[in-house]
């Protein structure tokens, strides 16, 4: 009976803390897509691709998803985008450039850039962060590139 008790509260556990994780990983979606209310993920057998984006009426919107790229460390940015291939914002989910020169990848000054934009060669490097604004940007536009065409057989 202890046994049975124990194994329950280490599953309740583990669903509460996956429920806090997907719950957070919302949140991220709503700062690169604040238009949208659900989030569908789309997979190819365990990957998750992208994630659908619905309004209140469940039409859809756009995806959210995630750019890698590789610099002096690996990037990973978190994307917003409309339908049309606006981006609506990014997010760098994790990096480990160099402290104040390549990790300035992360500030507004950079990802500020990407704010409802459609073209994204109108994205400037950062100025000593180059590699790494570059890796970013070429991220972005080979994964949005990906996706807008995966969100035509979605419409």
């Amino acid at each position: 009976m202890v046994r049975f008790k124990i194994i329950c509260f280490i599953m309740a556990g583990l669903l509460l803390g996956l429920a806090q994780i997907e719950a957070g990983e919302e949140l991220n979606f709503k700062e690169v897509l604040p238009q949208a209310v659900q989030f569908m993920p789309v997979k190819k057998g365990a990957e998750v691709l992208y994630y659908k984006a619905q309004d209140q009426d469940g039409k859809l919107i756009g995806a959210v998803f995630k750019a890698k790229g590789k610099s002096y460390s690996d990037i990973e940015t978190l994307v917003g985008m409309l339908n049309d291939g606006t981006i609506t914002a990014i997010k760098v989910l994790s990096q480990n450039e160099t402290p104040g020169v390549g990790s300035r990848i992360t500030g507004p000054q950079f990802t500020g850039q990407f704010r409802n934009i459609k073209d994204i060669s109108k994205v400037q490097a950062i100025t000593g962060a180059t590699v790494s604004s570059q890796v970013v940007i070429d991220a972005v536009r080979k994964k949005a590139k990906e996706i807008k065409e995966l969100l035509k057989n979605e419409a």
